[in-house]
């Protein structure tokens, strides 16, 4: 049963604000599984950070001293912005003697970051 709450007059939203309780109490408990998920887009909100993944997507892994070279950047800059990423579980971290290798985390990240590019040059 749809209830209404207040007429609205602007061109983006319904001219009658009212809602379908039975969708509403069907969707709404789900809501709180997707808390979390927007650290992933935070950090890829970055314009840096998304040159990085997806650099990430185009070579298995790279050292810092490549991500630095890449996105045109000191080590320090590609350090930090790796960091970022590996804390919020986008890449993953290997030391070999005295270089640090940086990969996807996994195929869901690879994946999002190429359907986010599809997407946009869709338009």
């Amino acid at each position: 049963m749809s209830k209404q709450i207040k007429n609205v007059n602007k061109s983006d939203t319904c001219d009658v604000s009212c809602y379908n309780e039975e969708v509403v109490e069907k969707v709404q408990p789900k809501i709180k599984r997707i808390e979390g998920v927007e650290s992933i887009f935070k950090a890829l909100s970055d314009a840096t950070r998304l040159k990085v993944a997806y650099a990430l997507t185009l070579e298995e892994e790279l050292c810092v001293c490549d991500v630095a070279n890449i996105i045109r950047s000191s080590n320090a800059t590609a350090s930090h912005h790796l960091r970022t990423l590996k804390n919020k579980n986008i890449a993953t971290i290997r030391r070999d003697g005295k270089r640090i290798f940086y990969s996807l985390a996994d195929e869901h990240i690879h994946q999002l970051v190429n359907i986010a590019l599809v997407h946009t040059e869709e338009d």
